[in-house]
């Protein structure tokens, strides 16, 4: 066999997909989009005095941090496609960003909430009108960053390959989990949270005279977006360890595979590689071993299956297929 006919059974590890394309193209527009803001309220408050402006301008400076992270990310993960080091490609990296951006969600949250208890025990003055001013800013450019970011499209994969070893299964069906868009998302979501909750307590601070409700609506907004980060920290750490519940996956494969009764699968890894990509690796045992093409095949309507492995082993007892719980139900595969 010569050296090049190996090329039809090898392929590259970049796992990536058009959604993920577009959705760094959006938070990129976010990103413009708040510094922009940051630089005119940087400006207005200096010109007019307005510490308001000027605080929340720099948190806008933070915001297009954090929002940064997210851009860089998807950079990284579309630079490093290629490098043979990341063994099932660069998916994870926009999931470790969305991670690190869950703590940073977090650690906002909890200064949120000390901020909050220090100004409802020792009341400070509030100029309303300037602080006002900032929360409708600050909530109609997070409105409008939150809509450029929730314009989605159809998503597809960039890479096709069919070989013994494993075989691109993806398919617009497949599941998409992309945490580092989301983790964007839930930053100018907290934030145009914020504005509404400020502008609800200055509302009725200017009108009834309630001074307290800015730093009760302060914790308020502080244990949702504590509640965001959590939930957001919590699955992009699976994803990252490996921990996701495929059970809905794991029963496709073994309904299509077991489809037969001389044919029972011994063990099965699912684990995710991209943000619509799934990479497994199948153990089966049967009497009469087949091509394992034929066994890939049956697999070919499940979505996300892109990075595929199967092992057949020949059983010589009669007995070797027998439905023991851990062999035969939902609970045998290891996610």
């Amino acid at each position: 066999m010569h050296l090049h006919s190996l090329d039809a059974w090898q392929h590259e590890h970049d796992f990536s997909t058009s959604a993920e394309v577009k959705a760094e193209r959006r938070t990129r527009w976010v990103v413009y989009l708040t510094l922009v803001t940051m630089v005119i309220e940087l400006t207005a408050g200096w010109l007019t005095g307005s510490m308001a402006l000027l605080a929340d301008g720099w948190h806008m400076g933070s915001h297009a941090a954090a929002l940064g992270l997210s851009v860089f990310a998807y950079g990284l993960a579309r630079r490093w496609a290629k490098n043979p080091r990341f063994t099932f490609g660069t998916g994870k990296i926009p999931t470790l960003a969305g991670y690190s951006s869950a703590l940073l969600l977090g650690l906002g949250a909890l200064w949120m909430l000390v901020e909050s208890i220090s100004r409802l025990f020792q009341p400070i003055e509030i100029r309303y009108a300037d602080a006002m001013l900032v929360a409708c800013l600050g909530l109609v450019v997070n409105l409008v960053s939150a809509w450029i970011l929730a314009q989605g499209g159809g998503h597809h994969h960039g890479h096709g390959h069919d070989h013994g070893h494993a075989h691109d299964y993806h398919s617009p069906g497949a599941e998409h989990k992309d945490h580092n868009l989301r983790a964007a998302y839930l930053h100018v979501l907290a934030d145009a949270m914020t504005s509404l909750l400020a502008i609800a307590a200055l509302g009725a601070g200017m009108l009834f005279g309630w001074g307290f409700l800015d730093p009760v609506m302060g914790m308020v907004g502080a244990a949702l977006i504590g509640s965001w980060s959590w939930n957001l920290a919590r699955d992009s750490a699976r994803s990252l360890l490996d921990a996701e519940d495929h059970r809905e996956i794991a029963t496709r494969i073994h309904t299509a595979i077991e489809a037969e009764p001389d044919v029972a699968i011994a063990d099965l890894h699912l684990w995710r590689i991209g943000a619509a990509s799934r990479a497994c690796i199948l153990s089966l045992v049967t009497h009469e071993p087949r091509p394992v093409e034929e066994y890939k095949q049956r697999l070919r309507s499940i979505p996300g299956l892109d990075h595929l492995t199967i092992e057949v082993h020949q059983c010589r007892d009669e007995r070797c297929l027998g439905r023991a719980p851990v062999k035969g139900s939902l609970s045998a595969y290891h996610p």
